[in-house]
């Protein structure tokens, strides 16, 4: 007879909590998930990283969206709203924690941008904050999830956007982010 395995289950909150916060603020990395509406439309999942992430309130998150080559998460969110985001404990304990919520995006242009700007650290390259009400949160075990070593932030998206400078961002959100991979609207028009 072997010894009896602890099965972990899964559990719901109502809000998040300060373990769950504990939790969040302790993970260097996360995960953004968003679908178009169209079933032929993409999935995508995006890794996050550098101090991007807030926590607003109890059901309330947002994150800074800096540059990218791509600009999914934004154009989904201006379709649908849907998104999840998702925590792995990489050390210690395992866990996955995921907000499952309605997202908007709020690019520089808009007035809100500044407010929300003020809880972020400033970084080149932003081109919006993604602000999600969440809706459902919930952990599950995270067993089959490795053991991975932090070694630090990554220089080169910071140091792209510094090199590209503002007009140069201009150029490539105008050239690269105006729309999604499947044809949805991405960034807005910035008047200057």
């Amino acid at each position: 007879m072997g010894h009896p395995v602890r099965v972990a289950v899964a559990k719901a909150y109502s809000e998040i909590n300060e373990t769950l916060r504990n939790f969040i603020q302790a993970q260097s990395v996360f995960f953004v998930a968003t679908a178009p509406l169209d079933a032929q439309g993409h999935v995508n999942v995006s890794p996050k990283g550098l101090d991007t992430f807030r926590i607003l309130g109890p059901r309330t998150v947002a994150y800074l969206d800096i540059f990218g080559s791509g600009v999914e998460t934004l154009a989904h969110l201006r379709e649908n709203g849907r998104i999840v985001l998702m925590f792995c404990a990489f050390q210690g304990a395992p866990k996955i924690l995921r907000l499952h919520g309605r997202g908007r995006a709020v690019e520089p242009q808009e007035a809100e941008f500044a407010t929300l700007q003020a809880h972020f650290p400033v970084y080149e390259g932003a081109r919006a904050i993604m602000v999600v009400e969440v809706t459902r949160i919930s952990d599950s075990c995270g067993y089959g999830v490795p053991l991975l070593q932090y070694e630090g932030e990554r220089p080169d998206l910071p140091a792209w956007c510094r090199k590209r400078g503002i007009e140069g961002l201009k150029i490539y959100r105008q050239e690269k982010n105006r729309q999604s991979i499947d044809g949805l609207p991405g960034v807005a028009e910035q008047v200057d």
